[in-house]
């Protein structure tokens, strides 16, 4: 009995100090801190509920909490930019939730730090600290609803980084700036990728963006997507001025 009674005792502790960071972020004490477990379950724990026999993980949340995110700020725009076209308030939503600001984010709050996996926390992609976000508002928002949800996205993302005017002119894509700059102009541009021989842990990707067959930039990143984007935002530094004069 002394032994039972210790492992509950333990958990019970476990759970209040889980409570009591979490409160610090989300500014609310939970009423159901199973929605908020799952939020931090990576799907290498391979945990499945016993009735259903369905994954439990993080990755329902997430969708989730991208949509009520998604939510929440075209709301938040339609009504502050009376004047915004449908383009213009799909671009600057973008950028506000771009993966490159909810990795941010997540990365801030510190939530790597509640994720439970069988796989090394070092070998987590930047993705996953914006990943872990969204799931924590679908958490908050089957949790406490939407007011409460919307209130934590205005507390945390609208009020202290969303400034409208600054984000018109924040670049949030360089391949695609690169890539319309190149079409309107009708220059020939190709990205070229090659074997990677670096002796990284994680497996990087190399990228040659050549412009009218010359190589104007290269890339290096844990994916592809990463490596073209470096490569095109050191292309549009070299060519700022001819792309900005267009």
């Amino acid at each position: 009995m002394k032994f039972i009674r210790k492992i509950i005792e333990t958990r019970s502790k476990k759970d209040e100090d889980f409570i009591a960071d979490l409160k610090k972020i989300i500014g609310f004490t939970p009423k159901k801190v199973e929605f908020y477990k799952k939020a931090f379950i990576h799907r290498s724990i391979k945990k499945f509920n016993k009735e259903t026999g369905h994954p439990i993980n993080y990755e329902r949340l997430e969708f989730l909490g991208d949509a009520m995110l998604s939510a929440v700020i075209a709301s938040y725009l339609f009504q502050e930019v009376p004047t915004g076209d449908e383009g213009y308030l799909t671009q600057m939503r973008s950028k506000i939730v771009s993966r490159e600001h909810l990795n941010e984010l997540g990365r801030d709050f510190g939530l790597i730090r509640f994720v439970q996996s069988n796989v090394a926390k070092s070998k987590f992609g930047e993705n996953i600290h914006g990943n872990i976000f969204e799931a924590l508002i679908g958490a908050i928002y089957l949790d406490r609803g939407y007011l409460a949800c919307k209130k934590f996205i205005f507390k945390r993302v609208i009020d202290p980084y969303v400034d409208v005017p600054k984000l018109e002119g924040k670049i949030t894509s360089y391949k695609s700036l690169f890539i319309e700059w190149c079409q309107k102009n009708k220059k020939d541009f190709e990205y070229n990728f090659y074997e990677d021989t670096g002796n990284d842990s994680l497996k990087h990707f190399s990228v040659k963006l050549k412009l009218d067959g010359k190589i104007i930039a290269k890339g290096r990143a844990t994916s592809k997507k990463k490596a073209e984007e470096i490569a095109s935002k050191r292309a549009y530094y070299a060519f700022q001025k001819q792309i900005t004069d267009n």
